[in-house]
Order: structure tokens, then C-alpha cells, then sequence
């Protein structure tokens, strides 16, 4: 009979965010296949877990996971865990969860802790529909294509981002993006977990500020507020604009922008309206 693929979600930062039934599983299968067994190993040793562990990551997933479907098809129970949050998200085992479900293999996912998720639900931007892209593209060019291509999509999007890039990629939002309301959530669930929240521009003048940035970012931009149409009154336009997620002010400056127009003009037209 096969065994049990367990896919494992674990704490993303910290350790008393795992479920009992991942603590029960991890105690319970023959062999946890780990991104970084030496990340996994500090939670197991927390917990108290002593159990065999093997690499699983993306450089070597050709052959791992040839190796442990024929575990699993000889009847051992395996979990799969990343180095923090669900596997899978951003992180190896399409693979091996593809080759399992092709041999007949149960695939059993035990939900948890997940970075996008908390981010979002921490953001105050609208949680009604979202879009996760993964990582940004490293490189300029790539990275501003696909900002333009999600444009006008109507949700928030939410993107993991590399410290060392993060300015630059808060450059090319503001670029291709404009105003809209982002957020920055740094570190979550640790000591110095931070959520900066405001512009794209904004957010880049505070990171530059500082010596360095540092520590797991997650990003999440806005969707950005319909075009209103040019004869839209001002104070209707800005309304439309907050209702997508901008302040009073962030919604003034995208208005003016839009529209060839000063602040102070934009502002005059709300007060006279008493908007």
C-alpha cells in the first residue's frame, strides 16, 4: 500500500504558529523532506521532534523527488515543509506533488501559517480580491512589463520582494503605477516585524532614510480607482478614488495628476463643495 504525502505548513516566523495537527504529523511520518534542513531542525529541536530529515530544494527537486515517490510508493509517510509558511507558495514541490498525484499517491495538505495571508489581512487594503505574482523580476525592464500587464487588474496585488531590490522595485510602482495606497510588511510574526503603509514614493523616502533594509518583505499595491471620466465633477472623481483605497490626500494628488491640474486647484473644488 502507498504511503501519505503530507505537505506541511509551518511557522513563518514565529514558532507557536503551527497547528497541533502539524506537530502530530511531523511526530508521526517516516521522513520530513526539508528546503533547508537546517532551518527545519530548529523548529523540530523546539518542539522536540526527532525525526529523519532530507534536502528538498530547487536544485536538486529533479532527483530528490524521483528518490521519495519511491519511498512513498513502498508505503512511507513523507511531509514536506519549507523553510517558513506552505509549501508549494514560491517555494519547490509542484514537482513532487505532481509526480504523486500521478502514481496514485494521497496527497494530504495540512493548512497554516502563510505570509501572503497575513500580510493582507494586516494590509487595510481591500481583501476581497487579490493577485499573488510571486517574486518581481530581479531585472528593470522584466519587472516594469509585468506592473504594466497587471495594471488595471481590479484587485490587490500582493508580490514577495528582496531587501536589496525593494527600492528600486517601489521606484518602478510609482513609475508605471502612480499613486496608489501600499504597503510593506516586513518580518511578520517576529521581534521587529513592521507594516509601513502610505505611497510607493513615500514608502522609498523612509526606506532610504535608513542605513539598510533588511529581513522578509512582502508587498502589496492598491488596485488602482477606475478612470473617471473628464466630466466627472473633481469631488466625485477623488471620492471614487478613496473608495479604492487612497487617503484624502493620495487621492487629491492622483486626481491633479490625471487631470493636468495643481493640488491647491483639486482642493479648492472639494471645499467650495463642501465634499
Amino acid at each position: 500500500m502507498s504511503g501519505v504525502l503530507y505537505l506541511v505548513a509551518t511557522p513563518i516566523g514565529n514558532l507557536e504558529d503551527i497547528t497541533l495537527r502539524a506537530l502530530r504529523i511531523l511526530r508521526e511520518v517516516d521522513l520530513i523532506a526539508c528546503e533547508d534542513t537546517r532551518q527545519t531542525r530548529k523548529l523540530l529541536e523546539h518542539y522536540g521532534i526527532r525525526k529523519p530529515t532530507v534536502s528538498y530544494h530547487e536544485h536538486n527537486e529533479a532527483q530528490r523527488a524521483g528518490e521519495l515517490i519511491e519511498k512513498l510508493r513502498q508505503g512511507a509517510r513523507v511531509a514536506l515543509v519549507a523553510d517558513a509558511g506552505t509549501p508549494l507558495v514560491s517555494d519547490p514541490g509542484y514537482r513532487l506533488v505532481s509526480k504523486a498525484i500521478e502514481s496514485g499517491i494521497a496527497v494530504e495538505p495540512l493548512p497554516g501559517a502563510s505570509a501572503i495571508l497575513v500580510a493582507l489581512t494586516a494590509s487595510g487594503l481591500p481583501t476581497d480580491a487579490f493577485l499573488f505574482g510571486g517574486y518581481l523580476p530581479a531585472r528593470p525592464g522584466p519587472r516594469r512589463k509585468l506592473l504594466t500587464k497587471l495594471q488595471d487588474q481590479p484587485a490587490t496585488l500582493v508580490f514577495y520582494e528582496a531587501p536589496h531590490r525593494i527600492l528600486e522595485t517601489l521606484a518602478d510602482v510609482e513609475a508605471v503605477l502612480g499613486v496608489r495606497p501600499v504597503v510593506l510588511a516586513r518580518e511578520m510574526t517576529k521581534i521587529h516585524q513592521e507594516f509601513l503603509r502610505g505611497t510607493a514614493i513615500g514608502l522609498r523616502e523612509i526606506l532610504r532614510a535608513r542605513p539598510g533594509v533588511k529581513g522578509e518583505i512582502t508587498l502589496l499595491i492598491g488596485r488602482g480607482a477606475a478612470p473617471a471620466d473628464e466630466d466627472t465633477p473633481i469631488p466625485e472623481a477623488v471620492a471614487a478614488a478613496m473608495r479604492a483605497g487612497l487617503s484624502r490626500m493620495d487621492a487629491i494628488k492622483a486626481i491633479a495628476r490625471r487631470r493636468g491640474l495643481s493640488k491647491r486647484e483639486v482642493y479648492r473644488e472639494i471645499e467650495h463643495s463642501g465634499a
